[in-house]
């Protein structure tokens, strides 16, 4: 099983990682890892496994999307954010990305994203998950977009994971509020609440991976 991390690997193992483009390395079959050594296929691709970023398509984003003072106009008429005035073209290039990932020509394909505007521009998923089917006490639906792949069977059902209210009357999810009040950097952040949680990963490689090789 290899990899193809936008950023370095977190967890180690570099000689399963590829950097670069990903549509040149499934294209050609393999490339550059990131231990600095070549590895290619004999033959075609069998599984993609894809987590396109989410940033811009996530109905968590919206509020960034118009002028909060415009709230209670029609979306034809609202202005962009003020501190994000490209989101629009941010948008259509992350929908766009998202399509071509969608496209490319393996066996197998399974695409990964929060609920967001996917389901309208494109189609509904095939499957909505949630961590506490997989043996973590949290919530997070997750959609699941899959060509010539079952539906994910869980694994371990367990509680839907303790919700913390605030003193404002906000709720959030206690882990997304442990990784919050952790300390570490916003971008940290941003990269510990969007890593797959082990039991789903488990649960794709077991199910739909087959015979791995070593």
């Amino acid at each position: 099983m290899l990899t193809h991390p936008l950023q370095d690997c977190s967890g180690g193992f570099p000689e399963y990682h590829f950097k670069g483009d990903m549509f040149d390395v499934i294209a050609n079959r393999g490339g550059t890892l990131e231990n600095g050594t070549k590895h290619f296929l004999d033959g075609n691709w069998d599984l993609v496994i894809a987590h396109p970023p989410c940033t811009f398509l996530a109905v968590s984003g919206a509020r960034w999307y118009y002028h909060p003072d415009d709230k209670n106009l029609p979306t034809e008429q609202r202005r962009p954010h003020p501190k994000f005035p490209d989101r629009a073209k941010d948008r259509e290039e992350a929908v766009q990305f998202f399509m071509d990932v969608s496209r490319i020509g393996v066996n197998k394909l399974a695409i990964e994203n929060p609920v967001g505007i996917m389901s309208s521009r494109w189609r509904k998923p095939d499957q909505i998950i949630e961590p506490w089917m997989f043996g973590h006490e949290a919530s997070k639906k997750t959609c699941l977009w899959l060509k010539n792949l079952p539906l994910l069977v869980p694994t371990n059902i367990v509680g839907k994971g303790e919700v913390l209210t605030f003193r404002n009357g906000n709720r959030m999810q206690k882990w997304t509020s442990d990784i919050f009040f952790s300390g570490v950097s916003p971008e940290e952040r941003r990269k510990l609440r969007s890593k797959t949680f082990p039991g789903i990963a488990d649960a794709m490689a077991n199910q739909w991976g087959g015979k791995m090789a070593a």
